[in-house]
């Protein structure tokens, strides 16, 4: 079912136009390079009177986690491998030498949206879309098939679910210590 979605996808969707687009998406997500600047960019502006802090804070914690269950547990664990190795197509970027299941641009991306969302619900559907976006475009460049990419989308949304749910839990432990 993977396939014959994967082949429906590229199929109807890759046009030469679209090409640099995906392509710069994609990249976009390397080594979660975009939410790392994010993050960053965060802990910058940050001051007492605003919520950067801890949104960088959750942002930092979501991509961590999910880096720890996405590339360190779950693709050596599954070994999946890519698509074009398996249905053997030609690839508009460079051959990958990691596993294909789950999608880490995918999972990255969807961590970081689902923190962004929960400090600001604006910058957060924005995040999402985008997200949306990168998973698309792995499908499009075809380096992972369908269910890698909602199982990235799936992991990504657990890290940031566990890192906020632990970042409310130690900032209210805290501030009850303080009281």
């Amino acid at each position: 079912m993977d396939s014959i979605i994967l082949t429906g996808i590229r199929g109807f969707f890759c046009v030469p136009w679209l090409d640099r687009t995906m392509i710069f998406i994609s990249q976009l997500g390397d080594r979660g390079l975009i939410w790392i600047a994010l993050t960053i960019l965060f802990f910058l502006i940050s001051n007492k009177n605003n919520s950067y802090r801890s949104g960088g804070i959750i942002l930092a914690l979501s991509l961590a986690i999910n880096g720890l269950f996405c590339n360190m547990l779950l693709k050596p664990m599954v070994g999946r491998m890519r698509p074009y190795d398996l249905i053997g197509y030609e690839i508009l970027v460079p051959r990958l030498s990691d596993f294909s299941f789950p999608s880490g641009h995918t999972a990255a991306s969807f961590a970081a949206a689902t923190a962004i969302y929960a400090q600001n619900k604006k910058w957060g559907v924005f995040a999402y879309v985008f997200a949306t976006l990168m998973g698309f475009s792995r499908l499009y460049l075809g380096v992972h098939f369908p269910s890698d990419v909602l199982a990235g989308a799936f992991t990504g949304w657990v890290a940031a679910k566990i890192s906020i749910c632990l970042y409310r839990t130690l900032t209210l432990s805290k501030k009850s210590r303080i009281s």
